[in-house]
């Protein structure tokens, strides 16, 4: 006899609801009759049911079922309908160019509608089938929106810029989406930078984080307070309200208690503060390190001289401060199979060429080698302080030696071993590596970085609890894992190698860090 499967209590199998059947709209019944189960169809993707009873969601198995009731999808002409709602520049760019090529990939023809107030909807139709297979609808909003429309089940994904507040993720796990901070909920699918531009004809090419909050909290007003002509500054921005705007004024200005200054003037698109700069000789903006037009990109620093440009390879591996991370956010509960299969999809290097063909940064993990190391290793001797020895660093050397670095850097929040958003992704992506057999009979080796504030024995065992926790996180999600196929390791060194200045708190923040070297 063929059973009823159901995701939850299997208990519930035995009981016979169909005195409900009048008031709901589907009846599942077992393959031989002898099980029945009512209630509200919620979705149907293809493969499973899943229902709403009073006894809770359930999920059931349509192979095992026959379902009758008015709710009951046509079989025949089954449609995946998936909903991605959340930031408009990215899902008027990113997110159309991933669909169209995971469609190519996937042998489907695709069509492309615009729909005003909405966005777009993209249709995905296998051969000689006139029903579309999939439709993709694109909800061009704010990450903000993009969370209601989750919580409000009007959308199946959040494309966004941050991470869920406190309060989303508690109504998420209250509606039954599971926790939004989990890692196979998460996953940062590309990045992006904020970048200080310039005109051109500006001589400044380098700013001090702290000099580029208090520029745009108007306590700095003109060039040459900072080196530059005897002008006024003119300030651009995006809305500080959504996206690439809303990040720099919270990561950067607000972080440092500052606020926006009122002579700001915004604009609707990065593209519309690039236009303003390289028309403006005094002006100032922020823009993406994708997109910066025909403006001079400026390089952070700090006052013990260290320096971070934007690069590929500088955002990809965590070290420069102003990384904008894309995040794709979906509950806990199960896709249709075209959706399971695009999200495997942007796991792939076919994801990753699309993303750098726009300019974005992928996640395709690389090795940077040893040998390309010197400028750090140089700012580690200049500003190893008296607790730093040159044992310690010997010894940080002899290790590194002959192995490469990974583009996986793992931060933590403030004081604790508690993982960022992005290293919870970082995570994930290190697993499926593990399981796919990338780092078969080579040896991994987890260190611990601290920033240099307070006793470096102490900073040297909160590193070494750091970069063990990520071990065994990455351990943990690789659940295929065979460990004996590669040796894995974990090692500190404290405040050796600093990133950044430590006079700052994004200095500091920078400086915290696990990274991984291969041998």
């Amino acid at each position: 006899m063929r059973h009823l499967r159901v995701a939850v209590c299997a208990a519930l199998v035995s009981i016979v609801l169909s005195s409900f059947a009048a008031a709901d709209d589907v009846t599942l019944t077992s393959r031989d009759g002898s099980m029945e189960m009512s209630g509200t169809l919620l979705g149907y993707d293809g493969q499973f049911y899943r229902i709403d009873t009073e006894y809770g969601v359930l999920t059931v198995d349509g192979s095992g079922v026959n379902c009758e009731g008015p709710g009951c999808p046509n079989l025949m002409s089954f449609t995946a309908d998936i909903t991605i709602s959340g930031e408009a520049e990215i899902g008027s760019t990113l997110m159309p160019a991933l669909i169209e090529a995971f469609a190519l990939s996937e042998n489907y023809a695709v069509t492309r509608e615009e729909k005003a107030g909405i966005g777009l909807t993209y249709s995905l139709y296998e051969a000689d089938n006139s029903v579309p297979a999939a439709r993709f609808t694109i909800r061009q909003t704010t990450s903000s929106e993009g969370f209601a429309d989750l919580l409000g089940e009007e959308a199946d994904m959040v494309l966004s810029l941050r991470e869920p507040t406190r309060a989303e993720r508690l109504m998420a796990r209250d509606a039954g989406l599971g926790d939004l901070d989990a890692v196979r909920q998460s996953r940062v699918i590309a990045l992006d930078a904020l970048v200080p531009v310039v005109n051109p004809g500006n001589p400044i090419r380098r700013l001090g984080l702290e000099t580029l909050a208090a520029l745009y909290a108007g306590e700095i007003g003109r060039w040459d307070a900072i080196g530059g002509e005897a002008a006024p500054v003119t300030l651009y921005l995006r809305d500080p309200d959504a996206g690439f705007g809303m990040a720099f004024a919270r990561d950067v200005v607000t972080a440092q208690d500052r606020a926006l200054s009122p002579s700001i003037l915004t604009k609707a698109s990065n593209d519309g503060v690039t236009l303003a700069v390289q028309e403006d000789p005094f002006g100032l903006g922020i823009a993406s390190f994708s997109r910066p037009g025909l403006t001079e990109i400026v390089t952070l620093t700090g006052a013990c001289a260290f320096e971070i440009a934007p690069s590929q390879m500088a955002i990809k591996a965590g070290d420069y401060p102003l990384a904008a991370p894309i995040y794709l956010y979906r509950p806990a509960i199960r896709l249709p199979k075209v959706g399971r299969d695009f999200m495997r999809y942007l796991r792939t290097a076919s994801a990753g060429r699309v993303i750098q063909r726009i300019g974005l940064v992928d996640q395709e993990i690389e090795e940077i080698p040893f040998s390309v190391q010197g400028t750090r290793l140089a700012n580690a001797i200049a500003q190893a302080g008296p607790e730093v020895g040159l044992s310690e660093l010997q010894r940080m050397v002899a290790l590194m030696d002959g192995m490469r670095r990974l583009t996986l850097t793992y931060r933590f929040k403030g004081g604790s071993t508690a993982l960022d958003a992005p290293s919870r992704s970082n995570v994930a992506l290190l697993a499926d590596a593990l399981e796919a057999g990338a780092f078969d009979g080579r040896r991994l080796t987890f260190v611990g970085f601290s920033d240099g504030q307070g006793a470096a024995a102490l900073n040297l065992r909160l590193a070494a609890r750091r970069a063990d926790a990520v071990r065994r996180a990455v351990l943990d999600a690789a659940e295929t894992f065979d460990p004996e196929r590669v040796v894995i390791e974990a090692e500190a060194f404290g405040e050796a190698l600093p990133m950044a200045c430590d006079d700052t708190d994004w200095g500091r923040r920078i400086n915290r860090r696990v990274e991984v070297w291969v041998e």
